[in-house]
């Protein structure tokens, strides 16, 4: 019985799992809903990013054997249905989001990814805290256990296909309606998978965190230096839910387990992106719940 018992734990995700799995699958349902109403590009859009999703986590698992996934309900080969998924509604969320900006197109890209790097930077230090993945290095490894490279991965997997797909998106013949999803997903893939090898196999170690931190910080700046405007056209509520519900999940399921605890620093992280991220969304919030006057 006792056998019998350890496999049942093994086969059964905890609670954290299956309420993250749930979270995840509410924010496609929100992304589903806008996409319906935006016809077939933001069809295609949502559903190569799914494709590509669990693609690039497949490949990535393989390319650099850095990281695994605990257990989850739905699993396609060893990564979670979930994850793929997730990975779809936040570049359509950023998208979304950064569509409606005054910045020029080919920067917009840079936004994504650093919006997406807004929800991993309190996400991935409690997640494998949880079990949810394990970078194989220890809690005290780098950003509470979390590789640096892993922040260098995040901005690129939305880079890449935000960068893809807007290539062809401006054309309003069909050419842009049936072909920019995949052209995302091919870009997309080949930059994950490009630049995870640079990182990786090309930067030396010792001046890798340098790099990663260069990058990530001229992304920034120069986002900055064009002191974009934002809500040029109304942005749909799906931009503020997709980022609201991960952050929410950290700090209540963290608060609860305790885990966000251990080192405190991870709860201030949290709040300090929750806030940044509820910033930037502060006029969808206000219209979703106006002031009573």
């Amino acid at each position: 019985m006792t056998v019998t018992s350890d496999k049942y734990k093994k086969l059964m995700p905890s609670p954290y799992f299956l309420l993250f799995e749930l979270i995840i699958y509410i924010q496609f349902a929100l992304c589903l809903r806008h996409a319906l109403k935006g016809g077939t590009a933001n069809l295609f859009k949502l559903g190569f990013g799914i494709l590509f999703g669990v693609m690039l986590e497949i490949a990535t698992i393989r390319q650099l054997n850095a990281y695994e996934y605990g257990q989850f309900m739905l699993m396609v080969l060893d990564v979670p249905l979930c994850i793929g998924v997730a990975w779809s509604c936040i570049i359509y969320a950023v998208m979304e989001f950064s569509d409606a900006s005054s910045l020029p197109t080919f920067l917009r890209p840079v936004l994504d990814g650093l919006l997406a790097l807004n929800i991993d930077l309190a996400l991935d230090a409690v997640a494998i805290r949880f079990g949810f993945w394990d970078w194989g290095q220890g809690l005290q490894f780098q950003y509470f256990g979390v590789p640096y490279a892993n922040f260098w991965a995040w901005f690129w997997v939305v880079f890449s296909f935000s960068l893809g797909y807007r290539l062809l998106a401006q054309n309003k013949s069909w050419v842009g309606k049936w072909l920019s999803a995949p052209l995302a997903f091919l870009i997309g893939l080949f930059g994950v998978l490009g630049t995870n090898a640079f990182i990786t196999f090309i930067v030396l170690a010792a001046i890798r965190p340098g790099l990663i931190f260069l990058t990530l910080a001229s992304a920034l700046g120069l986002v900055l230096l064009k002191r974009p405007s934002f809500y040029l056209r109304p942005v749909d509520p799906t931009a503020f839910w997709v980022p609201f519900l991960t952050h929410a999940y950290i700090m209540v399921a963290g608060v609860i387990s305790g885990i966000i605890f251990n080192p405190i620093m991870l709860l201030l992280l949290g709040i300090i992106m929750f806030g940044l991220s509820l910033y930037l969304h502060h006029k969808t919030i206000r219209e979703i719940f106006p002031t009573r006057t």
